[in-house]
């Protein structure tokens, strides 16, 4: 758990327009949380239409009856408060490690959220101590195991609130760990009191999937992005060719997301715009084409992009969702039973983002292994003087190869798994949870091994000098260089790895060339364009290069004379393009 809480911020939530984006905010203690007046008023509404019905004495699915194999089970009028006690109490029955504060926080905020659309009929009073509970950092025992996805996450939700009644462990970053009620009591908070179908509408709903969902979401677009930019690395320190990734070539197969990394790729490659010594150092060489990991990142990349557009379209319709069963609906004055709190979508959805965001490290991992061996790169054996004395990326290629091999197992699909539960009542579950746990486990390892990648590029490129590359690389470098120096000889290369992961966690090599993507517009033409290292030309040939004196290395303004031939740009549009 973190050591420090004071945001003085507010997030308005509505339970109709929450992000990805902001959701993770929230959890990093960026924001506190306050409802709109809307929410007010639908929360309202709902929990007037449950009193009511209890007054007519209707029978209603976890309001007056049993849960579950239960449903057909009468609950007598006074002991409709006991009931939801009972219900919290047996389904906190989770087990393993609890969620760190930041998963903690983003679990009780979109709780938060899906309530505060008013389908769920819960008590304005309990609402409130949600929030207040959210704002001063109290955060319930969350275990990370035992939903199926379906009742929505029971137990999760069940431990989140217990804890809010003041039973079980709650941690604050005043009291540290200690039992729920005296940490409530420290910040002058009182436990909930359950009035009837309040503690239905605590644990009925997605969210252990939809938060964790987010996370992995978030981080797999961030490496994602970055793992074009350490591809163009790798392929001009290997003196690969860029020809394959001419504009025409991928407008011809439509997919935005490859054509969104090609523009990319020839936006930090494109030696007329950012001179590259090393591209022209090897640009009449009789290489025709490269290897797959360096001439087809568009078309394996491109897919990951595409992939998680559509998983983040299904998250966030996800985060701003009604889960609850039953669901209350104020307007129609009915409650009805339903199956909303089946977690098949954001299942599915984490399960598509874990086996999209793996292709980037395997593809990566093949070209770590170009890197380091000599008979591959015409670069030193594992990219360090004086081998045999040192063994330089050796072992650091056999943790990217088995982060890799971890994850193909990883990919596995949990949501194609289901188990009968509740004695047949709930025959179809999402195994959501894990499907999610481990799609951020997925992420994790190849932010690691994109992190050895940069790395290696890195150490590549000392071999090539003095010659320099293009602008935008050349600030890549500098940003790594900041964090971990060159190789001259071995040394504890742990701390390197973790300090390259952080930089890719932080989005600092995207940051560092996002604005000479942004603005990159140059001329598709075959007669201009200076490609390493193989070039096919029509008509006369390139024109001389116009030396740019110094180092050779463009300072960030565009070439001043562009061709007379057609301008063109690639993005379409792209929602993936920066």
């Amino acid at each position: 758990m973190d050591a420090t809480w004071a945001p003085d911020d507010y997030l308005t939530l509505d339970g109709a327009t929450l992000t990805p984006e902001d959701l993770t905010s929230l959890g990093k203690g960026a924001y506190k949380i306050r409802l709109s007046q809307e929410a007010q008023t639908s929360v309202k509404k709902s929990r007037e239409l449950v009193e009511t019905i209890i007054k007519e004495k209707k029978v209603v699915y976890g309001v007056t009856t049993g849960f579950g194999k239960f449903a057909r089970k009468l609950i007598p009028a006074d002991k409709l408060e006991e009931l939801q006690l009972n219900l919290i109490r047996s389904h906190s029955a989770g087990v393993g490690n609890p969620l760190s504060a930041e998963k903690t926080r983003m679990l009780l905020a979109l709780r938060i959220n899906v309530l505060a659309k008013g389908c769920s009929g819960v008590s304005p009073q309990v609402l409130a101590q949600y929030i207040e509970a959210f704002n001063a950092s109290c955060l319930p025992w969350v275990p990370e195991k035992g939903t199926v996805g379906a009742s929505g996450d029971l137990a999760p939700l069940a431990h989140l609130a217990l804890g809010m009644l003041g039973e079980g462990k709650m941690w604050s970053p005043r009291t540290g760990w200690g039992d729920a009620k005296y940490v409530l009591e420290a910040h002058q908070l009182k436990p909930i009191l359950l009035g009837p179908k309040d503690g239905i509408s605590l644990i009925n709903g997605t969210q252990l999937i939809t938060s964790i969902g987010s996370e992995a979401l978030e981080r797999a677009e961030r490496v994602a992005r970055q793992a074009d930019v350490v591809a163009a690395l790798t392929l001009e320190v290997l003196k690969g060719t860029s020809k394959a990734f001419d504009s025409d070539v991928h407008e011809l197969r439509h997919h935005k997301g490859q054509i969104a990394v090609a523009r990319r790729i020839r936006a930090l490659l494109h030696s007329d715009t950012f001179t590259s010594e090393i591209a022209e150092s090897h640009r009449f060489c009789d290489r025709v084409q490269d290897a797959y990991t360096l001439r087809c990142t568009p078309q394996v990349h491109g897919v990951v992009h595409d992939t998680l557009h559509f998983v983040r379209g299904i998250l966030t319709d996800e985060l701003n969702s009604a889960t609850d069963n039953p669901l209350v609906l104020s307007d129609r004055g009915e409650i009805i039973s339903a199956g909303n709190f089946h977690g098949e979508y954001p299942a599915k959805a984490t399960d598509y983002l874990a086996i999209a965001i793996h292709e980037i490290a395997n593809m990566s991992e093949r070209r770590i292994e170009r890197l380091v061996n000599p008979a591959l790169s015409e670069l030193p054996a594992f990219l360090v003087k004086d081998g045999g004395f040192n063994s330089g990326f050796m072992i650091a290629h056999c943790t990217a190869a088995s982060l890799v091999s971890e994850n193909k197992v990883l990919c596995h699909p949990a949501s194609v798994d289901s188990l009968t539960t509740s004695a047949g009542t709930e025959d179809h579950v999402s195994m959501g949870g894990f499907a999610a746990r481990k799609a951020l486990m997925v992420v994790e390892n190849v932010e690691r091994v994109i992190a050895i990648e940069l790395l290696a590029a890195c150490q590549a490129i000392e071999f090539l000098r003095p010659l320099k590359t293009t602008t935008p690389l050349e600030e890549v470098i500098r940003v790594v260089r900041s964090v971990v120096s060159a190789y001259d000889q071995d040394r504890f290369m742990a701390p390197d790895i973790d300090a390259a992961t952080e930089i890719l966690k932080d989005n600092k090599v995207w940051m560092a060339v996002r604005h000479h993507i942004e603005h990159y517009h140059t001329v598709q033409d075959v007669e201009t364009r200076v490609f390493s290292p193989s070039m096919s030309f029509v008509g006369p040939g390139p024109r001389p290069i116009n030396k740019r004196g110094g180092s050779g290395v463009n300072n960030g303004s565009p070439s001043t004379n562009p061709s007379p031939k057609r301008q063109r740009t690639s993005s379409r549009g792209n929602p993936l393009n920066p």
